[in-house]
């Protein structure tokens, strides 16, 4: 039975993802909720902007009246809660958007939907749910142990950013144990794919190189993450919301370990095939001093998922990461009013 889903920060990286693979793959309607910050462009929904099924709220999470009327008109059977500043670098440099939306915006929306929770007959009562959405910074840097993050592993985040997610999934996991609040969690691996904001590692090499700039790596490059392909995690946060049990965590990885420097290199070798220079792409790579605080490796252990909801990822870093540089090839004229800020003066109305 189609289900109507508030999604919060759908305008986002990978809550457009989310909303774009609910309206093309599902019968569900779709409510985004977004405040449209720098990373929220809806021209990354132009697809299904103008779908029956898809509804668009510019809205800010914490903003509790706005919460509480969109809620009211749109009476969603569950949320999906991705609106979250996101950045470590950002976080690190301005903290406090971090606490205000990751960490306050948090706690509105858990205080709204409780009273709109408690408000349903009880039918839509009992098939209520919020999935909270999260990230595997929260647990730390792995250094070189070989160990792998599982939903048990303890909580020990590193920057701004991590810290203000962690104490956003402690909230949730109180208001279920206090309040009963039905919820699911999922903490995720790093994301890649096509509408990435630019300031990211993987769509910042992929156009920095097509324009001939520098390719910043942090220090020697050695950080390792877990790559994820978006879709796959969409598919992967659809899953949790419909088949999850309550009150759980669920640990999304997409077993792509990867050095940070052997992801810059695989983008170069790409563009040396598909956009040929005068010489090779990777001697435009710069080392730069290292993050303060940078945690050296993360890993996923999405063994939970896979045993007992049957979720695996369809794509393979290789795989993944040539649909996502032919994307960015393709999508320049995204790119380009992504880069210049043409997207968001729009949406103000400023022509110049």
């Amino acid at each position: 039975m189609p289900l109507t889903i508030l999604v919060t920060g759908g305008a986002g990286f990978i809550g457009s993802a989310v909303v774009r693979f609910l309206i093309e793959e599902t019968e569900h309607n779709v409510v985004n909720l977004d405040k449209l910050t720098y990373a929220g462009n809806l021209e990354s929904l132009s697809s299904v902007a103008n779908h029956p099924r898809y509804a668009f709220e510019q809205a800010d999470v914490s903003d509790r009246q706005a919460v509480d009327r969109i809620l009211a008109n749109h009476r969603p059977d569950k949320i999906m809660h991705l609106a979250a500043e996101s950045h470590v670098d950002r976080s690190i440099d301005g903290p406090a958007d971090f606490i205000q939306t990751n960490l306050v915006g948090t706690f509105t929306l858990l205080e709204a939907s409780r009273a709109y929770w408690k408000s349903l007959p009880e039918t839509a009562r009992d098939q209520f749910r919020l999935h909270h959405v999260s990230t595997d910074e929260v647990y730390g840097d792995l250094g070189d142990s070989g160990a792998l993050f599982t939903e048990e592993t303890a909580y020990s985040p590193s920057s701004p950013y991590s810290a203000s997610k962690a104490g956003a999934d402690h909230l949730v996991r109180a208001w279920h144990r206090t309040y009963g609040l039905p919820v699911v969690l999922t903490n995720c691996s790093n994301n890649y794919g096509p509408y990435h904001f630019p300031e990211k590692l993987i769509p910042l090499i992929i156009l920095n190189a097509l324009d001939g700039k520098p390719l910043p790596v942090y220090g020697q490059g050695d950080q390792i993450r877990d790559w994820l392909f978006v879709e796959d995690h969409a598919r992967a946060l659809l899953t949790v919301l419909e088949h999850g049990k309550t009150g759980e965590t669920y640990n999304i990885g997409g077993h792509n370990e990867q050095r940070n420097l052997d992801v810059v290199l695989a983008i170069c070798r790409l563009l040396d095939d598909w956009q040929p220079r005068d010489s090779r792409h990777e001697e435009l790579i710069v080392h730069v001093p290292d993050r303060p605080g940078h945690d050296l490796r993360y890993a996923i252990d999405a063994g939970k998922i896979e045993r007992e909801l049957g979720w695996t990822p369809r794509e393979t870093f290789d795989s993944g990461l040539r649909k996502t540089v032919r994307w960015y090839l393709d999508n320049r004229e995204w790119c380009d009013h992504v880069s210049t800020g043409k997207y968001q003066r729009e949406r103000l109305g400023v022509t110049k």
